[in-house]
């Protein structure tokens, strides 16, 4: 297991702030108790609430619901071909920031989500990235030993036997509170792909249990700089209703009123230790997997830099159908790995959706869907030093 700036496996080094790219955070381990789930993706209990319409409701208002869970780390990156193709993933209920306390705007959190944790790796939203060789026979082993609804592993592209699809509308299988289920999945499809729990997957998807599984092919030739992020929209009402607040929510009415890359707003996605701002040097040849975990198309612009797609859902574009452009929608589960030179004026740059109201976090501008791209050059600057103060970043 390796903890990775943005989850890449090249990270520049020469500055302190580099240095604290992979740092994670020391949560404590609670769990949570109740009754388990029964049957094939049987109706789970809730308890009557208040009901509050979107208007009536403020995203920030969930920070308000107390828990006592532990917060999610910064998701890190593990190495499955150093485990022989082996690993063993959980759940555990936990409150999220997406904006810390220190950042403009914090702290602002949500007060229930459900993690994905290995026995190295803390929880965390999203998951960790699990990366493997093309052909590897992986055994996923999915222990539900720590939390109360029942779960299931499922990922995409991937060819499987049926029972091993983690699907159970169509199985018939899910892995029960204190249950625990080995998936045999080969990693058969290079790519860039996507695993979440396919239970009840409107609440279990939306409440974080999602992540990417990176098979690199046979002959895989890293760039200079490769990242991993993955784009989502919230409607924070589920987390603060799931965590007992007096909020109800329906699917039905969903109303996202938050925006995240790799699980925080910006500006904490700026922030070194907790957020995935993407450090480059002049020159480098950077590829970018976007991954889109949520329920809305975004529509992905880079600042001063034009890219190529050479990756959709774990497709091969042949490069005489690649072009440069600045701006790519990525659907819900879609994935476009985009690949371009960093040949710009070294400075600070965005990458964020141009829906410009998800780069919002409530009426506040910038925030929400937004990281950006950093030259090393540009780490001494006033420009940068502002940019960290915002993040909450005293390094």
């Amino acid at each position: 297991m390796t903890g990775l700036h943005a989850f890449g496996r090249r990270t520049a080094s020469r500055r302190a702030f580099l240095s604290t790219a992979a740092a994670v955070g020391a949560a404590g381990l609670a769990g949570c108790a109740g009754a388990p789930s029964q049957g094939v993706e049987a109706e789970e209990p809730t308890e009557e609430t208040v009901t509050a319409q979107p208007e009536q409701w403020s995203g920030s208002d969930s920070t308000a619901v107390e828990t006592e869970y532990p917060y999610t780390a910064p998701p890190t990156t593990v190495d499955l071909d150093e485990r022989d193709g082996a690993v063993t993933l959980s759940t555990r209920a936990c409150r999220h920031q997406l904006l810390g306390e220190d950042a403009r705007g914090g702290p602002w959190e949500l007060p229930e989500v459900w993690g994905w944790e290995t026995a190295e790796t803390e929880p965390s939203v999203p998951g960790p990235v699990l990366r493997v060789t093309e052909g590897t026979e992986m055994e996923l082993t999915y222990d539900n030993t720590r939390h109360n609804r029942a779960h299931t592993f499922h990922v995409h592209a991937l060819r499987k036997s049926w029972m091993d699809d983690g699907a159970p509308t169509t199985t018939g299988k899910q892995v029960g509170p204190g249950e625990e289920h080995t998936y045999e999945i080969t990693a058969n499809v290079p790519g860039t792909h996507l695993y979440h729990c396919h239970f009840q997957t409107q609440n279990h998807l939306d409440l974080g249990m999602y992540g990417i599984l990176r098979v690199d092919p046979v002959d895989y030739e890293p760039p200079d700089k490769e990242f991993f992020l993955t784009v989502k929209d919230w409607d924070t009402r589920l987390s603060a209703s799931t965590a007992g607040g007096d909020v109800s929510f329906s699917h039905r009415d969903r109303n996202p009123d938050a925006f995240t890359v790799n699980g925080r707003s910006a500006p904490y996605s700026l922030h070194p230790e907790e957020g995935s701002p993407m450090i480059v040097e002049q020159g480098d040849r950077v590829r970018i997997h976007l991954t889109n975990n949520g329920y809305e198309t975004h529509s992905m612009h880079t600042h001063n830099h034009r890219f190529e797609v050479v990756e959709k859902d774990g497709g091969v574009i042949p490069e005489s159908a690649r072009y440069a452009e600045d701006v790519v929608p990525i659907a819900p589960a879609e994935r476009k790995t985009i690949e371009f030179t960093a040949d710009a004026d070294p400075g600070i740059y965005a990458l964020h959706c141009h829906k410009v109201n998800h780069v919002m976090n409530g009426d506040t501008y910038p925030g929400g869907m937004l990281t950006g791209l950093v030259y090393e050059d540009a780490l001494d600057t006033e420009q940068f030093e502002a940019l960290m103060d915002l993040a909450g970043y005293e390094g």
